[in-house]
């Protein structure tokens, strides 16, 4: 049996949203000014994103080592946090909101594949994260999900459904397991 042939896959025209010319610019721009600058160049880090096409708050603390793949598809709401190791895997548009903390090393991850046709095609599905979110170390989550504002996503969690406003939540694949109060 014949389950893929990746001779017969193609990436669907602008399926990256720019030119490949605009991308390759992106990567290198990403390597030599992005990546290489001090943890404190905040702004510096900000104002790149935002030549590229993204949207990005006031405030907003992105790490050096953060992975941004398509910035144009990327925004970010005032005083929202992301951290060291983060990969925003932007094949499709990831929307994160005001006051979100995105931990270290955490995936989120808008596209994969079709795994049930022969020429294995590429698809991206948004994902949104509300206002006020909390997503702990190593988190995944998968594409199409959006998490609710308020809710907290334990550490080492898998996300591939959405979750509600105000929840606690943890687990592969993730459970609710509260509600999320403040004192």
């Amino acid at each position: 049996m014949n389950f893929q042939d990746l001779n017969k896959y193609k990436t669907p025209v602008d399926f990256r949203g720019r030119s490949k010319a605009f991308v390759q610019l992106w990567w290198v721009v990403d390597s030599v000014f992005f990546k290489p600058s001090p943890q404190i160049m905040y702004a510096w880090r900000r104002f790149l994103l935002r030549l590229f096409g993204a949207k990005v708050g006031k405030g907003v603390i992105i790490r050096s080592s953060a992975k941004i793949t398509y910035p144009w598809k990327l925004s970010i709401g005032d005083y929202s946090w992301i951290g060291d190791d983060v990969v925003l895997y932007t094949l499709g548009e990831i929307e994160i909101g005001h006051n979100v903390v995105v931990s270290q090393k955490t995936y989120l991850c808008t596209g994969s594949h079709d795994y049930k046709k022969v020429d294995f095609p590429i698809y991206s599905d948004k994902i949104v994260i509300e206002d006020q979110c909390w997503l702990a170390t190593d988190v995944y989550v998968g594409p199409g999900v959006t998490i609710g504002s308020g809710t907290v996503v334990g550490a080492r969690s898998s996300v591939f459904k959405s979750l509600p406003v105000g929840k606690i939540c943890i687990g592969s694949p993730v459970k609710i397991l509260k509600d999320r109060t403040v004192e």
